[in-house]
């Protein structure tokens, strides 16, 4: 194996050859969309029989994926992983939460990595939830890990990605916020409560929260692909808010009341071990994206209110 190239400059005109795990998921498909849109060859791995051009089928539990099926690529985004929202913990879950990200990461890094030429960079997916819950503190991406089942998942999901680092390939690792997407995840479920008009905040409504939107998600991951950042990056709006102020921003956003508390006992009985993510406080800033020259359209709570209540579920 050659040792990575390192990055040229993209341009809309070029032909890029991206892999892409988890494609079928909430940002995956946008993200695959986004990207043939400008132009680029996607490849999208998938676990059943491929019954499209440019599918490659893959099994990451068993670490299976042919590097000779994926052919010549340029650059990867590894977006694997069971929604940590989708269904209650049990410990089953969990280890299905945690193995669906390593087994993917390290299959898909195995691959790449046996090419003739490995690709110039790999973004994989992460999330904030390795800070745990962090109160008060103001997190940036030198931020300590914090504790909990998440913050543990995190440090083996960005470990798993290490070998390719060190093999010379650019890392960037996408830790992404709350995604704020009509079609799916919390702020899908959030959006019909609060149409319903019994909204309102969770727990104190104390806690920070840092919200991305999907098109600031989207645009973020290309970034990634396109520019030299590497390591942890934070994938969250410039301007972390508190519960109760998102809460009122998507009220205000949707004309709906927005004063009817879940009190943190009801969370838990509902959402088990999960209500603890929930009610956790992550005060989340973006800096390394910043520092790059990264541009947010959502940059706060009501501007990420009023692109959801205008925006549709994805076909």
């Amino acid at each position: 194996m050659e040792k990575a190239a390192p990055d040229p400059p993209w341009t809309e005109e070029s032909v890029v050859r991206v892999v892409v795990s988890g494609a079928s998921g909430l940002i995956g498909g946008h993200l695959v969309r986004h990207l043939r849109g400008q132009g680029h060859e996607v490849v999208t791995l998938v676990r059943r029989a491929p019954r499209a051009a440019g599918e490659v089928r893959w099994d990451p539990a068993a670490g299976e994926l042919d590097p000779a099926a994926l052919g010549a690529v340029d650059a990867a985004v590894n977006l694997s992983g069971a929604g940590v929202g989708d269904r209650r913990w049990t410990e089953e879950y969990k280890r299905l939460v945690l193995s669906s990200r390593v087994d993917s990461t390290r299959t898909l890094v195995r691959a790449l990595l046996a090419l003739d030429t490995a690709p110039r960079v790999l973004v994989n997916a992460s999330a904030i939830g390795a800070y745990g819950d962090a109160g008060e503190a103001v997190l940036t991406e030198d931020a300590p890990r914090g504790e909990g089942f998440l913050a543990d998942v995190v440090a083996r999901w960005e470990e798993a990605a290490q070998p390719a680092a060190e093999a010379g390939v650019r890392v960037a690792l996408a830790r992404t916020g709350l995604l704020a997407d009509p079609g799916g995840g919390a702020f899908g479920r959030l959006l019909t409560v609060f149409r319903l008009g019994a909204g309102g905040p969770l727990g104190s409504g104390r806690q920070w929260w840092s919200l991305i939107s999907t098109p600031d998600e989207i645009a973020a991951l290309t970034f990634l692909l396109e520019q030299p950042v590497s390591g942890p990056v934070n994938l969250a709006c410039p301007q972390p808010e508190r519960n109760a102020a998102v809460a009122r921003a998507l009220g205000r956003a949707l004309h709906r009341p927005a004063l009817l508390p879940a009190p943190s006992a009801a969370l838990r009985v509902a959402l088990g071990e999960f209500a603890g993510e929930v009610l956790a406080s992550q005060r989340v800033v973006p800096r390394v994206l910043l520092e790059a020259g990264f541009r947010f359209q959502h940059p706060d709570a009501r501007a990420v209110a009023g692109w959801l209540a205008g925006a549709r579920p994805a076909a």
